[in-house]
């Protein structure tokens, strides 16, 4: 995966400070706290305090404060829709201010990827979009790799629930009672929809990168990532599923395989791709026929396909709970319009009727618009990525048809790398 000539030839890292980078990138990506400190704490909050003080300290240093105008502009869009949930709480008597707060998290987010960015750029000099993804997809893969052993390892199971807090997905014993597999902050569908994201991406650098397409190896290692990413994901959480598609759309579309005049070493990658499915399907096949423990979780992971088959109906368990119990509409229209100021008695899931309860529609526009401002800027400042961001903001929407989460993470890291000065990938 770390084939790269910006990694391994050019760079000359060494392993042990890849490893580092990617403790540090799980600790961004995946936050996580620890049970013998307290639980406002997490690897997420201490990254942001060491942003913070890399800030300052650049401040001091250029004896003025300095601010990107698109990070103002997306922290005005933030704060506009922590002010709407705001009001909805004032208007409404409540004290649920989660989303009020929003440009805290904002903050958060923002100084936490620029503490993760500024490591990463200590050992590697340069950093670019590719670089990141790749760090990105090796910590997936390491944390569906941690997901198993910890099911399946007693010892270091008990070591991670002793130590490793895991409060800011959901209690460790929630998890364990619902028999979920679970890495180090990467759990339910939060960890879903940071896998879907980095395949998504990994489908963009594998149809458009050249350099990638040229390496046989390194081809091989990304297209056997993101089986097992899209794999393992799925039995973690099912929400994993859309970035596979996604991914898969992205490669085809961006490798241009459906023209008159096609690269080459776009078909070789569309080859390479046939031969890990064939391997990957053959292993999977054999493993879900003689293995009770694959057979579970294959049947868990990837129900709906099997219902499916078995049925001729696509369904599965969590949907049929968000279509008979979650999917509850406001019945007045000051509820509609700017909501109840709290969400708390309606469930945790569906994330439209999570922000129109909370917020009503003007809050949900709100902050609808900052992610499509994060997708418009993030396009104008990586032209030759635009049409990953526009795939990456319409999985921002249709994730929110179940989960309503904050995908301002990626964007946050990406608002840190300097722009590309040409639009091509490299």
């Amino acid at each position: 995966m770390f084939k790269n000539d910006q990694i391994s030839n050019r760079l000359q890292v060494s392993w042990f400070a890849i490893l580092f980078i990617a403790i540090t990138v799980s600790c961004y990506f995946f936050p996580f706290g620890f049970t013998f400190l307290p639980k406002s704490f997490n690897t997420k909050i201490g990254l942001a305090a060491i942003g913070f003080i890399f800030v300052a300290y650049r401040c001091i240093q250029n004896r003025t404060i300095a601010l990107d105008k698109d990070v103002f502009y997306a922290a005005t869009i933030a704060f506009i829709f922590g002010l709407a949930g705001f009001i909805s709480c004032d208007i409404n008597h409540t004290s649920d201010y989660a989303y009020a707060s929003y440009i805290a998290s904002f903050a958060t987010w923002l100084s936490a990827a620029y503490s993760t960015f500024i490591i990463i750029r200590f050992f590697h000099k340069k950093v670019d979009i590719p670089l990141v993804i790749n760090y990105l997809a090796f910590v997936c893969v390491v944390q569906c790799i941690l997901a198993l052993v910890i099911d399946n390892v007693p010892a270091v199971k008990n070591i991670v629930d002793t130590y490793i807090s895991q409060d800011t997905i959901a209690d460790v014993k929630f998890l364990n009672e619902v028999k979920r597999l679970y890495g180090i902050g990467a759990a339910l569908d939060p960890a879903g929809t940071r896998f879907s994201i980095v395949l998504l991406a990994m489908g963009f650098l594998m149809g458009k990168n050249e350099l990638l397409k040229q390496k046989n190896w390194g081809s091989y290692l990304y297209w056997l990532a993101f089986l097992f990413i899209s794999i393992v994901g799925n039995m973690i959480s099912r929400t994993t599923i859309i970035g596979t598609v996604t991914g898969l759309v992205t490669f085809l579309h961006t490798s241009n395989l459906i023209k008159i005049h096609v690269n080459r070493y776009s078909v070789f990658m569309l080859i390479r791709l046939m031969v890990v499915l064939i391997v990957g399907a053959s292993v999977i096949i054999y493993l879900y026929q003689t293995n009770d423990y694959v057979y579970k979780l294959l049947r868990y992971g990837f129900e709906g396909f099997f219902n499916w088959y078995e049925t001729g109906t696509f369904k599965t368990d969590s949907t049929d709970k968000l279509n008979n119990n979650m999917w509850v509409w406001p019945e007045d229209t000051k509820t509609w319009i700017i909501g109840r100021g709290s969400w708390a008695h309606f469930g945790p899931d569906p994330g439209y009727v999570r922000f129109i309860f909370y917020s009503g529609l003007v809050g949900m526009v709100i902050f609808s618009l900052f992610f499509v401002y994060n997708a418009i800027a993030c396009t104008l400042k990586f032209p030759s990525y635009s049409f990953f961001f526009l795939i990456l903001l319409c999985l921002t929407f249709v994730i929110w048809y179940k989960v309503p989460t904050d995908l301002f993470l990626i964007y946050a890291l990406f608002y840190c790398i300097d722009p590309e000065k040409k639009e091509i990938l490299t």
